[in-house]
């Protein structure tokens, strides 16, 4: 982009977001983008952690090093305004960002103003510019704090691990849900499962076949432990089944609210699969704009939030789109519902769409098959959390023998109300009854007995760790993707038929931050710590004092662990490296343990551990009787370097040879 003057200048995020703005706002206009954010911390002071600990934790900030070029033509655009609009993101990191950019470009002797809009919409836009305020320090200290924490617990724990164990980081978020990944798998070891059997009348109704459970005998429960047990109620049961009890109730069923942004990734995952960073990329997308008509819309709200609010404005809409299309008995309005997850921030709107003009049949011509799926959930989502609910009527039919009642439960719906838009995405497999009358008698059906066992918790899903992340108040709309890719990269978690399970160096790095940061790696101090930020965010703590508490706790454990975590890596081997000669070293890596040689970095030789075993003859070792004979390399005295032969058994047998002759 050329230098413009006298013109109002809007910086933004992201290009894409620009590309959209543009087209709203006049020639008087230009928008730029700051790719995010230009500056971080230094690695300067104290542990490299870019703080001046000593001044109340003052940060110490530097230009990214790919942002040069991106400030240099900031500030050219700047020169030139007659006002400047930070419009970046409306949560507490783009308010940072915003501050970055204030301070980077000088804008304390430029006009400025701060602009938020939760929607990439010409009226959000025009209405955000006559909205400008000053930034809110407040929320950029709650980022500040938010960042220098993680800074002193990411390089500190990160560098003692890469040195003690061989891990590759730990975090104060990340720590605490593999924690939670590591105690659910334990938990699923100390698991011993235990036998029950469940007892079935199968019967035909109208060429239907009908399953009824047995629950009680003379109107007690009954709980079958042992085939013995499933065998004598068998023994007991006469050849006429009997319909002794209907019960029906009618009950409301509620329309789910809005999307927020863990249940989007949660639904998302559930109903096609998509992994969290896959829907948040999409979402993103949706939010910037995309190409319809020859113009750029963004079709959604923004996409990181954790309130479930909407706007007069979408409700107003909703109403009218409702009624048009589906009649005046399916809306009800907006309903507050209540939210359960622990430190909800409430900043903003619930993801919607930003118009309902964008039907799903006009979009779907402008969208991927994965942009429409998202668009679809989050458009009949927010719409059906308008409607009225569905009225059900709960069946159940209790069929008797001998004192054993069998039941079998049905469900028809009375009135669909907000599943008329939403039945498609419910998990639902209840179906109605066909109809029965009391006395009823049945005597062509048959017994099916079937042995279970109870079964243990199941692991966590990456959709199910993200509602446990949100129901105990760790990590933010923003860092739930995040943390879970970082988890994989790490090598710490793996995935299986969409189950999480830990890895061994996960195991190992949650064991040791347990053993030595228990009282801060864990899930209640992560949920204060979240907690605090908010009051920061609020104005209600000051953030150097909270930053000052974390570090009074923080740095002693430190100390300790670093005098008394034991190494394991690199650990020596009486092997030699074959280009060198100098003896192999097992490290540890982003994929588990390898050979590499001790004359690094002269030497860069390294091999799957695998590999480097020692090579069998094939003959069983004559002196004890249990090992094999390998090859071996000598690696000490006159012999170094040369092959000799010994028992695999070494140091419980010192059976040596210097030739395969010799062993017979």
């Amino acid at each position: 982009m050329k230098k413009e003057e006298n013109k109002k200048l809007v910086i933004v995020e992201s290009p894409s977001k620009s590309k959209t703005i543009s087209q709203y706002l006049g020639n008087d206009y230009v928008v730029a983008s700051s790719i995010g954010h230009i500056r971080d911390l230094t690695t300067k002071g104290t542990g490299g952690y870019g703080v001046d600990i000593e001044d109340n934790f003052k940060p110490m900030y530097r230009i990214m090093k790919d942002k040069g070029s991106v400030v240099k033509e900031l500030k050219a655009f700047v020169k030139g305004a007659s006002i400047v609009y930070l419009a970046t993101d409306p949560d507490r990191e783009g308010e940072a960002i915003s501050w970055h950019l204030y301070e980077t470009l000088g804008l304390e002797v430029k006009p400025y103003e701060r602009i938020v809009f939760n929607e990439v919409t010409k009226t959000a836009i025009l209405r955000a510019i006559e909205n400008g305020r000053d930034i809110d320090m407040d929320l950029v200290h709650s980022q500040e704090s938010r960042r220098i924490i993680d800074r002193i617990i990411g390089f500190s724990l990160s560098k003692l691990l890469q040195k003690k164990i061989g891990s590759k980081s730990a975090g104060r978020v990340q720590s605490a849900v593999l924690k939670m990944i590591v105690e659910r798998e334990e938990e699923i070891e100390r698991f011993k499962p235990e036998e029950f059997w469940e007892i079935y009348y199968i019967f035909n109704k109208r060429a239907k076949e009908l399953k009824a459970r047995l629950a009680k005998y003379q109107g007690d429960d009954i709980e079958l432990k042992y085939e013995d047990d499933a065998s004598l109620v068998k023994k007991r049961l006469g050849p006429v089944y009997k319909v002794s009890d209907i019960t029906q109730k009618e009950k409301s069923r509620n329309p789910k609210p809005p999307f927020i942004t863990s249940t989007l990734q949660q639904e998302a995952s559930s109903k096609y699969g998509f992994n969290a960073s896959k829907t948040m990329q999409i979402a993103q997308k949706l939010y910037e704009g995309v190409d319809v008509k020859n113009k750029r819309i963004g079709l959604i709200t923004y996409m990181r939030t954790d309130s479930v609010r909407l706007s007069s404005d979408f409700i107003n809409q909703a109403k009218s789109y409702i009624e048009d299309k589906y009649g005046k008995d399916y809306y009800e309005g907006y309903k507050s519902p209540k939210q359960s997850g622990k430190n909800i921030q409430d900043a903003h709107e619930a993801i919607r769409p930003t118009s309902l003009d964008n039907t799903l049949e006009e979009m779907k011509d402008y969208l991927s098959n994965d942009e429409y799926k998202i668009y679809s959930m989050i458009f009949d989502r927010a719409v059906s959390s308008l409607m009225k609910s569905a009225k059900v009527l709960d069946e159940r039919v209790t069929i008797s023998n001998n004192g054993y009642d069998f039941y079998i439960t049905g469900e028809k719906v009375l009135f669909d109300g907000y599943l008329k838009i939403y039945n498609k995405y419910e998990d639902d497999d209840a179906k109605a009854l066909p109809l029965f009358k009391v006395g009823d008698e049945y005597n062509d059906g048959h017994i099916d007995a079937i042995q279970k066992f109870t079964q243990a918790p199941a692991r966590y899903t990456e959709s199910k760790l993200i509602k446990k992340m949100e129901d105990v108040g760790i990590g933010r709309p923003s860092t739930y993707a995040v943390t879970v890719e970082t988890l994989k990269k790490r090598n710490y978690i793996k995935l299986e038929r969409k189950a999480i399970y830990p890895t061994d160096q996960g195991r190992l790095t949650s064991k040791k931050l347990d053993e030595y940061f228990n009282s801060i790696i864990n899930v209640e101090y992560t949920a204060e710590m979240e907690k605090a930020l908010d009051d920061i965010s609020e104005g209600n703590m000051v953030w150097y004092e909270e930053v000052g508490n974390f570090y009074k706790e923080f740095k002693p454990l430190l100390e300790n662990a670093e005098a008394k975590m034991v190494r394991m890596y690199p650990i020596e081997t009486e092997e030699l490296c074959p280009e060198c000669g100098s003896k192999l070293l097992i490290r540890n890596g982003r994929f588990g343990e390898f050979m590499a040689c001790s004359g690094f970095p002269k030497c860069h030789y390294t091999a799957p551990r695998e590999e480097m075993k020692p090579k069998g003859v094939g003959i069983v070792c004559p002196i004890c009787g249990k090992g094999e004979i390998v090859e071996r390399v000598s690696t000490k005295g006159r012999s170094k370097g040369q092959k000799f032969y010994a028992c695999s058994r070494y140091p419980k047998c010192k059976a040596t040879y210097t030739s395969v002759d010799e062993i017979h």
